[in-house]
This record gives C-alpha cells, sequence and structure tokens, in this order.
C-alpha cells in the first residue's frame, strides 16, 4: 500500500508535493538557524518516503555541509525552484553549464573540495563528466563531487541527505565479498564467500544500521554477486524504458539468481554504500541496461548519504579492501582512498563519489604495492636458471629452487603483497635465499665445475656487450683492465659483468647486482708452502654473503684449502675481508697456476681469479 506524506514517521524530512509549497519550505529551512527537519521534494514517490523511514534511523542531526568551491547545475530548467535554492549553499561560487572544463580542477588549492557537479543522471554523461575524474584523479587531491539522481524528485531526496548528520550509535561497518578473504580491522566486519556460503548475508545486510558498507563480487550495472545472493538495483517504482535493454527479469518472472536471496539496494540502512564491482556505476551514456535497474541510481534513491560506484571495469582487490578499512576506521574519504590504491593497476581513478563527501579524516597514506627488488631479482635469477638449459632436469638443487620459485611468482602480485605484507615476504624469501645460498656454495666447495661456475659463460653466450657500459678499471694486478656488462639477450640469460685485464685475462665475473671482489695475494709459493689469499667483497645489499676459494682440476690433489667456506655479513657498499690459506703439498708440480675465488647472494654469483705460480722447494731452476 502506498504511503502518504502525512504518514511517514520522521523527524527529519518533511516530505512535499507542490514545487511551490517545497520553495517556500526550503527558503524557511535555509533561513533557520536551528533547523528541525529537511524538506524533500517527493513529487508522489512512495519509494521515497519508504526511504525516508530507513533513513530516519540512520541520522541524528541537522547542520550544512561544507561547501565545495565551485558548483555547476546542469539542467537547471529541469530542476523545481526549491532545489536550486537548496544547492545554492553547497558551494561558495557557481558556475554557468558553459563553464564546466577540466581545466576547473587545474585551479584551487591541491587537496580541496573543488567542484561540486549538480545534474539529474542522464545528464552525467562520459562527455564532459569523464574528464572531470580524471583530472580530479590527476589534480593532486582536488576532489569533484557529484550529486544525482534518476529524476529531480530522486536528486531533491538526495540532496536533502546531505544536509543530515549520521547518528555517532552508528559505527558499525562491513566488507562484504565474495572475491577475497581479508582479515577484519577495527570496528570492520568482514563477510567472505565462508560467511556468505553459511550466513543469512541478506538479512545481515538489511537488519544491521551501517556508517559504511562496501559490496564487493563481480556482476555488472544492475546487481552484485555474492555468492547465492545478489545486491540487486531493481527500483520498482521507477518507470520502464522499453526502448533500452533490461536483465532477464525485465522480460519476464524469473532472475537469474535465487528470489530469496535478492537484497534490494534501496532497503540497506547504511550512510555509505560502496560498490566495489565492474560497470556498477556507469556513466549516463554508457549503461548496460535501462535506469530501473541500476545499483547506483537504486543506492540514491535509498537510504545512503554517499555512494561510492565504478564507472567501468577495474581490478579492486586486497589492497583496495585494506585501504578501505583503514579509511573506514579513520572516517577517511573512501573514494580517494581506493583510487590512491589502485593506480599502480590502472591509469585511470576507478570511483567516483556521490554526496558531499565530508569525512574529516586523513586519507590512509597507501601501502606500497610494487613488490621488493630483491623480490623481482630473485625471480629473475630463478627463471634464468631453471627454464633454460643451465641446469640439467636432475640437477640436486631444481626441487628447491623450483619451489622457491613458485613462492615468488605469488610474491609478485598486489594481492599477495597486500595480504602478507611486504616485511613479512622479505622474511620468508631471506630464510630461503640464505638456504639455497649455502647449499649452492657447498655444491661448488664439492664440484667447482658445477653448472653454477660456468652460469657466466653460459648467459654470456647468449647476450652482448652494451657499448655504453665500456670503462676502465685497476685490475688486482695492479694493470689497467677493461670492464663491460654483457646484455641477455633471452629470459632465460642474465646480464653479466666482465672484467678482462692484459695480463690476467678475463679475471673476474659476476652476474649483475651480485657482490663485487677483490683478491690479494703472493705471486709466487714454494711447493710445500702456503699462499694467503685475502677476499675483499663488497655485497649488493645487506645481509649474509658466503665466500670460498678453489684451485683447478690439475691443482686440486696437491693443494688444500682452508677453510672451505666462508659467511661474512655485509653492509651494503662496504667492503669487507676475509683470508683463506692453500696449503701446496711438496709433490706439486712446479708451473703457473690460478685460484679463483668466489661470493654468493641472493643467487647471485661472482668469481675472480689470482694468478700465482708454485715453485721448486729449493727454489727456481737455472
Amino acid at each position: 500500500m502506498a504511503i502518504s506524506p502525512t504518514e511517514v514517521s520522521t523527524t527529519l524530512f518533511t516530505p512535499i508535493d507542490g514545487d511551490a509549497e517545497y520553495a517556500e519550505a526550503v527558503a524557511r529551512f535555509l533561513a533557520s538557524p536551528r533547523p528541525e527537519s529537511v524538506p524533500v521534494w517527493v513529487n508522489g514517490r512512495a519509494d521515497l518516503l519508504s526511504a525516508m523511514q530507513l533513513a530516519a534511523g540512520l541520522y541524528g542531526g541537522i547542520a550544512r555541509p561544507a561547501p565545495y568551491e565551485r558548483g555547476v547545475l546542469l539542467g537547471a530548467d529541469e530542476v523545481p525552484a526549491g532545489l536550486r535554492s537548496l544547492i545554492g549553499p553547497l558551494a561558495h561560487h557557481w558556475l554557468d553549464e558553459e563553464e564546466l572544463s577540466g581545466r576547473l580542477l587545474d585551479e584551487g588549492t591541491p587537496g580541496s573540495r573543488s567542484l561540486l557537479v549538480v545534474a539529474v543522471y542522464s545528464r552525467l554523461t562520459s562527455d564532459p563528466v569523464l574528464e572531470l575524474v580524471r583530472r580530479a584523479h590527476r589534480s593532486g587531491g582536488r576532489q569533484v563531487g557529484f550529486l544525482t539522481g534518476r529524476d529531480a524528485a530522486s536528486m531533491a531526496w538526495f540532496t536533502a541527505k546531505q544536509f543530515c548528520l549520521p547518528d555517532p550509535a552508528v559505527d558499525a561497518s562491513g566488507l562484504f565479498t565474495s572475491t577475497d578473504r581479508p582479515d577484519a580491522l577495527g570496528k570492520v566486519q568482514v563477510y567472505d564467500d565462508r560467511a556468505l556460503e553459511h550466513q543469512d548475508i541478506g538479512a545481515r545486510l538489511l537488519e544491521g544500521r551501517w556508517r559504511r558498507v562496501l559490496l564487493q563480487g563481480h556482476g555488472r550495472d544492475d546487481s552484485i554477486n555474492l555468492a547465492d545472493f545478489t545486491v540487486c538495483g531493481l527500483n520498482p517504482a521507477a518507470p520502464r524504458r522499453p526502448e533500452l535493454l533490461g536483465p532477464r527479469c525485465a522480460y519476464g518472472p524469473d532472475c537469474y539468481k535465487p528470489r530469496e536471496k535478492l537484497i534490494p539496494l534501496n532497503r540497506v540502512q547504511a550512510v555509505e554504500v560502496v560498490l566495489s564491482s565492474c560497470n556498477n556505476g556507469p556513466f549516463a551514456d554508457a549503461v548496460a541496461y535501462d535506469p530501473r535497474y541500476q545499483l547506483l541510481l537504486n543506492a540514491i534513491d535509498g537510504a545512503a548519504r554517499d555512494v561510492v560506484a565504478a564507472p567501468t571495469v577495474h581490478d579492486s582487490a586486497r589492497p583496495e579492501n585494506a585501504i578501505w578499512m583503514r579509511a573506514a576506521e579513520a572516517e577517511a574519504p573512501s573514494a580517494t582512498s581506493l583510487n590512491a590504491t589502485i593506480t599502480d593497476a590502472q591509469p585511470d581513478p576507478a570511483y567516483w563519489h556521490f554526496g558531499m563527501a565530508d569525512d574529516r579524516g586523513a586519507r590512509p597514506d597507501a601501502a606500497p604495492q610494487e613488490p621488493d627488488p630483491l623480490v623481482l631479482s630473485t625471480s629473475s635469477r630463478l627463471t634464468a636458471y631453471l627454464a633454460g638449459g643451465l641446469l640439467p632436469a636432475r640437477h640436486p638443487l631444481r626441487p628447491r629452487l623450483t619451489k622457491l620459485a613458485g613462492k615468488a611468482e605469488r610474491w609478485v602480485t598486489r594481492q599477495a603483497t597486500a595480504a602478507e605484507g611486504s616485511s613479512a615476504i622479505l622474511r620468508g624469501l631471506s630464510d630461503d635465499l640464505q638456504s639455497l645460498d649455502h647449499a649452492i656454495t657447498a655444491e661448488i666447495v664439492g664440484n667447482p665445475e658445477t653448472e653454477f661456475t660456468d652460469c657466466h659463460a653460459y648467459f654470456g653466450q647468449r647476450s652482448s656487450i652494451d657499448p655504453e657500459s665500456v670503462c676502465d678499471v685497476r685490475c688486482h694486478c695492479g694493470r689497467i683492465a677493461r670492464q663491460f656488462v654483457k646484455r641477455a639477450l633471452v629470459p632465460t640469460a642474465l646480464d653479466t659483468v666482465v672484467t678482462v685485464c692484459v695480463r690476467c685475462g678475463d679475471m673476474a665475473y659476476r652476474l649483475a647486482d651480485s657482490p663485487e671482489l677483490r683478491v690479494e695475494a703472493s705471486e709466487e709459493v714454494s711447493s710445500g708452502g702456503t699462499l694467503r689469499a685475502r677476499v675483499q667483497v663488497r655485497a649488493a645489499r645487506r645481509g649474509p654473503v658466503r665466500l670460498g676459494v678453489f684451485v683447478p682440476r690439475h691443482l686440486r690433489s696437491d693443494c688444500t684449502v682452508t677453510p672451505e667456506q666462508r659467511k661474512v655479513r655485509a653492509a651494503g657498499g662496504q667492503w669487507h675481508e676475509v683470508e683463506f690459506s692453500l696449503v701446496v703439498d711438496a709433490g706439486a708440480h712446479p708451473q703457473a697456476y690460478y685460484f679463483t675465488a668466489f661470493a654468493v647472494q641472493d643467487l647471485g654469483l661472482s668469481v675472480a681469479r689470482w694468478d700465482f705460480g708454485v715453485l721448486p722447494a729449493a727454489g727456481p731452476s737455472a
């Protein structure tokens, strides 16, 4: 049965049907220092009267919202005089419709409430609104807000709610998602797919009183799927436009989801509704369905004072859910918080805000969504080791490297960074890297001809010299050497830094961003003597570096290296020195030899060679 304006049991709103009566009521409202109720032009809309009764449980006072710097009213002739008067205090300066331009967002103070656009929904087309939303996003925080409705009566109702203060007792926030499983934060209640499966989420949404709700799932502009539940955009009181496409229910009694699990969005008691699906708030010229079924317009027809919607597709996920919960706790604006986080996933803002957005809290800083450089360098090294032909299929470290590659593949996603946190990811990665570095070092000590020590030659054959990288450096022997980078030509190779000396030859190789090595030792040692090798290392980052020394196969049976390996806790950018002893047997043949020092950090390998000669125990021959 229809509700008449006289039957609305709320003191916050005064529903009015007549234009003249409405204009007079607005004049009295604006003139009163302490108005008791906000006049609402309903124009015979019984659904708006029902919404007023719902809204009475959410709002507990009346106050003028903080105005925007500028305002533009589109289609003023379509708006009753009383509504034109009511929106007057919502902006300091009102511009003519012809002055609406994205350039307005280039002016004003960053972070300010710069521009308010008021129009019935049919006028909010992609031209000029898309440029406004983009400019606001790029402008350093200048805000653009929108007041709208499916018709002038809806817009009058939405405008009236802007003058209402939320009841302090309404402080619950809820995140309802079928696509994520975030942990709850503070007063924010989280209902994920597990709750959707076992709880009556429809009753929870419709029977609660919410300060904010975020609804996340797949859908279109008419609905959002929450497992078997469906947030529905149909307003049965709105007229059908048969020339426009409608969802299945527009052509018969059937709904594509169970009717008993439909959640009419205009019956949700929430001060702010955030629609976090794709295309739920399209520009008026980009709709899929008749506005009768639009989620955005149904939310505006309901109790919500603020609605945040998505004009097109987007990839909102854990990072956006996390920052929205933090924004809810801080009473910060939802749309700007969400858009600040999603910028690394798409070039344009994903959300636009309807309402005056008078949240007082500061926008939370967006957590970094880019994976740590260590995750990326590890992933690149694992790809080169595993995907190319360097390591054979039965190499003993392949299973462990493959397992870490799977972790790294997950850790580079925005979802993992937000879900686990960069510090937790780095702790886990560092533990894995230290263990694998130890295993690689042990393999090189036990078998210096392992595939790992051949990696520089293998990758070098699949690379080419970067001419811009060629420079002169000092060799260990004191002579000038040439250093250059060989850039990998394929993803299964890595960049390699090579140092070549006219005397020592190719005396040093290292993978890009691997530790730098310097070696000092005597150039001669007698059979039966000890050669002391001082190995200096400078790590690419702070952390443990494993070092070792080995000699060529033809000296290995006549020479003992101690210790087998050393571990240095390096400070990034600083040189550290360790010493190794090479004990040469008395039976070693006198001739020229060399030893190779190596360093392993974060799966990156560096080697440096030192030439020396073994002399007979009695001294050199004639």
